[in-house]
């Protein structure tokens, strides 16, 4: 096979590949083993009529369409793997078949975009800002009332008793637009918790001050941006009957709370748990933060024309992501389009933006990675295994077993030199 390759511009190049003659006997032998399984010809048996007579029958075109499925994808490889290691084709080629002829050798362009070269900007010396850590009274305050609220035990307030901010109360209501009443407007014995925000701007405010059994008409007006067009906008009145009036009551901060709500015997060692968890949190918060301005600015001082093949298939990605999202919820990328009103390439659009943002990042990390001699140790490979052993609850060579026979180590390797590029710039950045 030979290749002659040229590069278009910065982000094209066109293979011309040639296949030999035997090379495309081959295929054309390949298809007509396929093809003479379907035709029925008298006085032969079915898979039986030798090539030749359906070659005078039909012309030996009959077997050029599955010739060229069988040669060309190899062949392509093949011419693939003989480019330079800086040309990184991406997306799919556009064919263009020259030379298709029984006895000559098969020839064919392929034109195909390739991974840009990145003009690599300031990386060294960012000014990047990290957050405070540091855990306060105040927070750790507020992660014990979060607690306080959750398990605070719901009781039935008397008939002198008003409904207050943060009960929950039972009620029935019947809504009506123009003194009618309308679908989905009436219920019995639902139950509201009041400053929810789950219903219609100020219907829940409206409630407050009622007693049991009280009787009250509600106005309301129905949000502009409403689900529904028929209330989109429209004023409404609500019949509503209070019948039950419920409040949260609270326990006492002390170590009987805590052996209630922990595995620990003491409010103290309750508090010191909640300041460790919150210190690790916001750690972990800072370095990502860290990390999404050191990608951002490294990003925006580079200079990259990028394919719409890379955009294209890193939307795909994103696409794949969220169907697979979806139908953990019982849903399905093509019901959301339906239900959401839009189409496959309106939803496309819509990430233009961020996949082209992911791109040019991913391709800067990789440029100053290159740049600076940034390459994975077995030491990295054996730390990432050992994470995603602890991650998933396994040994550490089982998890190295599994993704070698998934073909996963390459790609593992890759976002490793990747982190490691990202490291590399805080490590040189003058952090405030």
């Amino acid at each position: 096979m030979q290749v002659t390759t040229e590069k278009l511009d910065k982000k094209q190049i066109e293979l011309t590949i040639e296949v030999d003659e035997q090379k495309f006997e081959e295929g054309l032998q390949y298809a007509y083993k396929k093809i003479v399984k379907q035709i029925n010809i008298p006085g032969f048996r079915k898979g039986k009529v030798p090539r030749k007579i359906l070659e005078q029958r039909f012309g030996v075109e009959i077997f050029f369409e599955d010739a060229v499925e069988y040669i060309m994808p190899q062949a392509y490889l093949e011419a693939v793997e003989t480019l330079d290691e800086s040309i990184v084709p991406v997306g799919k080629p556009e064919i263009d078949i020259m030379q298709l002829e029984p006895n000559k050798p098969f020839i064919f362009k392929a034109k195909v975009e390739i991974k840009p070269e990145v003009e690599l900007g300031e990386y060294k010396g960012l000014e990047l800002e990290k957050l405070d850590t540091a855990v306060t009274e105040e927070d750790v305050n507020k992660e014990l009332e979060q607690l306080r609220q959750r398990h605070a035990q719901l009781e039935v307030v008397g008939e002198e008793g008003q409904v207050e901010n943060g009960d929950f109360v039972v009620i029935d209501f019947v809504g009506k637009v123009n003194g009618e009443p309308f679908e989905g407007g009436t219920a019995e014995d639902y139950t509201l918790e009041i400053g929810s925000g789950t219903f219609i701007p100020g219907f829940e405010d409206q409630l407050v001050g009622m007693k049991l059994n009280e009787q009250k008409v509600i106005e309301v007006t129905f949000p502009a941006d409403y689900h529904s067009e028929e209330l989109a906008g429209k004023e409404a009145t609500f019949d509503v009957t209070v019948k039950e009036i419920k409040r949260k009551k609270l326990a006492e901060l002390d170590d009987e709370f805590a052996k209630d709500i922990s595995e620990f015997e003491t409010l103290q060692e309750l508090k010191n748990d909640i300041e460790n968890k919150l210190k690790k949190r916001k750690e972990e918060n800072a370095q990502n933060h860290l990390r999404e301005q050191a990608i951002a600015k490294a990003s925006e001082n580079a200079q990259v024309d990028i394919p719409q093949a890379m955009i294209d298939t890193q939307i795909d990605d994103i696409l794949q992501n969220f169907d697979l999202r979806l139908r953990s919820q019982g849903l399905s990328l093509e019901k959301f389009l339906q239900y959401s009103q839009q189409t496959q390439e309106s939803i496309r659009e819509q990430y233009q933006e961020d996949a082209k943002k992911a791109v040019k990042n991913q391709l800067v990390l990789e440029a100053i990675a290159k740049a600076e001699g940034i390459e994975v140790e077995e030491e990295d490979l054996e730390k990432e295994f050992e994470r995603l052993a602890e991650m998933y609850n396994q040994k550490k060579e089982e998890i190295k077993e599994i993704l070698t026979q998934q073909g996963q180590i390459d790609a593992i390797k890759h976002s490793i030199r990747i982190d490691k590029a990202v490291d590399f710039i805080i490590a040189n950045a003058k952090i405030n």
